[in-house]
């Protein structure tokens, strides 16, 4: 009797390359749209920390303060489908125990809403979709995907500017490894506001439309490497008025050495970041290699037992021998 090549090592063979040819379409077609960031956002921010604000209703500064600044981002889905990009709608307030609880965020000590409009693979941003206001810069909210050991310009709201994010090292939060990166922001004139002259020493003037000054005692940030996700973040916000032309500050609005995320906010941001990377390296990294192992060693296999039965099959049988 002659052999032939068996289903099986067909199958083998057949199974093996689709498995090759599989490995790199992972790594340089699916691993690479599965990386974008998400139309559908929705995820809530809390710092705590203690520091001087303005009271409006003593009309004077009151020191050790507990202040809570939320931070809520929500995605506008049907904004995102129409332009390409994510469309991230952001609204920021500033409490202190007087204004917590608040069931509208316009009570809060201060509100601040704001649309960020990036692209989904790069995080760049976008200026479209009534963008407010133009943020410039490499990140915002979130760094890129793969970071890297180096600086990012980064998008401060308050500043109205960027600010360079310095790489300095590896740091852990609550358990989970990121790198760490630093700035500081000197004080800086963002703007005027019409605020009564005894605000900034100009008791004898009604209305002084005084300059508003801002600066940071510092910021500090630990990110995902893999997806870019902000996992802990810690600022030093001071906020203050001058009087025209003036080189002192004459009030100070906000003044917090360190406002940082709540251990719940650490908690969830790393939640995130572990299950989003972990999707992201099996896309990228585990399944490419195994398709790639188990791959050639089935092709490996079945093309060596197809082989095989080729042979036997072109092997002169033994003709005339009684069976």
């Amino acid at each position: 009797m002659r052999r032939t090549a068996s289903p099986l090592s067909l199958i083998m063979l057949g199974f093996g390359t689709f498995l090759l040819v599989l490995a790199p379409l992972l790594v340089w077609y699916v691993h690479p749209r599965a990386a974008v960031n998400p139309i559908d956002i929705d995820t809530t921010a809390v710092y705590n920390g203690r520091g001087s604000v303005f009271d409006l209703d003593r009309v004077e500064t009151v020191s050790d303060q507990a202040i809570t600044v939320t931070q809520r981002v929500r995605g506008n889905v049907e904004a995102s489908v129409d332009s390409g990009n994510a469309v991230w709608d952001v609204i920021t307030t500033v409490d202190t125990e007087k204004s917590l609880p608040a069931a509208d965020p316009h009570d809060a000590l201060d509100f601040s809403p704001h649309r960020w409009v990036l692209d989904r693979e790069t995080t760049k941003p976008v200026h479209c979709c009534e963008e407010t206001p133009r943020i410039e810069g490499e990140a915002y909210l979130k760094f890129p995907f793969d970071v890297q050991k180096r600086s990012y310009q980064w998008w401060d709201n308050t500043l109205g500017d960027t600010v360079v994010m310095r790489y300095q090292g590896t740091e852990k939060v609550q358990g989970y490894t990121g790198y760490r990166f630093t700035a500081s922001v000197p004080a800086t004139k963002t703007g005027t506001r019409l605020v009564p002259g005894s605000l900034v020493d100009e008791p004898d003037r009604p209305q002084v439309l005084a300059e508003e000054w801002y600066s940071n005692h510092g910021l500090e940030l630990v990110v995902d490497q893999a997806t870019g996700r902000v996992i802990y973040a810690q600022t030093g916000p001071r906020r203050t008025l001058r009087a025209p032309g003036g080189d002192e500050d004459a009030t100070v609005l906000l003044d917090a050495e360190k406002l940082a995320f709540t251990t719940g906010t650490q908690k969830e941001a790393v939640r995130q970041a572990k299950r989003d990377s972990g999707q992201l390296r099996l896309l990228g990294e585990v399944l490419p290699v195994g398709a790639l192992v188990a791959g050639f060693a089935l092709a490996v296999t079945g093309g060596i037992l197809v082989a095989r039965g080729r042979k036997e099959e072109e092997r002169p049988g033994l003709s005339g021998t009684a069976q």
